[in-house]
């Protein structure tokens, strides 16, 4: 049993001693990829993908996905696009496209709590189906944002980004939501066992619905920044994003079963590890498909691990 104990505290650390190694074998290769510009362009670059993923989280720990979250970006991007063409300013465009990734996330709570379907199934279904009302609102089109939009994506004060202090703004609070509050014991209880917290009278169908549309609200917020750091609205917009965000939780030690992880740290140390190799590779000039080959690795590697975490706690237990 200590010996299990043992061997699941060393995969803890695994990650993030890779993530040391990598990032002092790319800063002997170049030294300035340690430099303070360059960690705060990574934290920069990333942020989009961490927000989004910040919202995953949540639906990990609760032992569910949410693979429509790069498309309700897309959608509530759209809107706002839309919107701004038509006149609109630019804060009640945002606001509104916020409200579209709440009801987006509600869509999604609404057929999984009230109709009963498995949220990978659901999901799936809406990621198809928001995918396809996204490109017939642009219609498919590239929206080019007013010039507001990408100085605001790029505006820093000094080597600090703006949207890097509103994610980590955005990942502090949810983390305290999920650690601190009655609404996020009852997401860990629903990770750990559903039928159990049901039995006891937690708030079940409540919390689930609850945290897709926290959930949709954080995609939209991580599409806007997305598209801010551009300037444009395309049809590519999300394209994947919900499968790297369930890559960024999976490396971060947040487990797939449920009931186990860290928002604030899971969230960091994934997106951090993917944005570092995908950065430290641009950075040599390898080739783009080379960092799917390694991040396809790096995830394979990160489930393997929590497969086998997960079977010295049943042995533990």
């Amino acid at each position: 049993m200590n010996l299990d104990f043992t061997r699941n505290r060393a995969l803890d650390f695994a990650f993030p001693i890779f993530l040391v190694l990598v990032s002092l074998g790319f800063a002997l290769v170049k030294p300035s990829f340690l430099g303070l510009e360059n960690i705060f362009g990574m934290l920069h670059a990333m942020a989009p993908i961490a927000i989004i993923s910040t919202g995953m989280a949540l639906i990990v720990i609760m032992g569910k996905l949410d693979i429509s979250l790069g498309s309700i970006a897309l959608v509530s991007m759209g809107v706002s696009a839309t919107l701004l063409q038509s006149g609109y300013g630019f804060i009640s465009s945002t606001v509104i496209a916020l409200l579209v990734g709440a009801i987006l996330g509600a869509v999604n709570g609404f057929i999984i709590c009230i109709l009963k379907v498995n949220p990978l199934i659901a999901t799936l279904g809406t990621m198809l189906a928001f995918r396809g009302l996204g490109n017939q609102i642009t219609d498919a089109h590239v929206v080019v944002l007013p010039d507001g939009f990408r100085a605001l994506g790029n505006f820093s004060l000094g080597i600090i980004y703006f949207d890097t202090v509103i994610c980590l703004v955005l990942l502090i609070s949810v983390h305290v939501l999920h650690r601190r509050t009655k609404f996020g014991k009852v997401v860990t209880a629903i990770g750990n066992d559903e039928t159990t917290a049901e039995r006891v009278g937690l708030p079940v169908t409540r919390t689930i619905f609850f945290s897709f549309v926290i959930a949709g609200m954080l995609a939209s917020i991580g599409g806007f920044f997305a598209s801010a750091q551009v300037g444009a609205v395309t049809s590519f917009l999300g394209k994947g994003l919900e499968f790297t965000a369930v890559a960024v939780v999976v490396v971060g030690g947040i487990s797939l079963f449920g009931g186990r992880g860290s928002i604030l740290w899971g969230v960091i140390l994934g997106s951090l590890t993917f944005e570092v190799i995908r950065s430290g590779l641009n950075y040599l000039g390898a080739n783009p498909y080379f960092y799917q080959l390694i991040g396809g690795i790096v995830i394979f590697i990160a489930m393997y691990a929590a497969v086998i975490k997960m079977g010295y706690s049943a042995n533990d237990s």
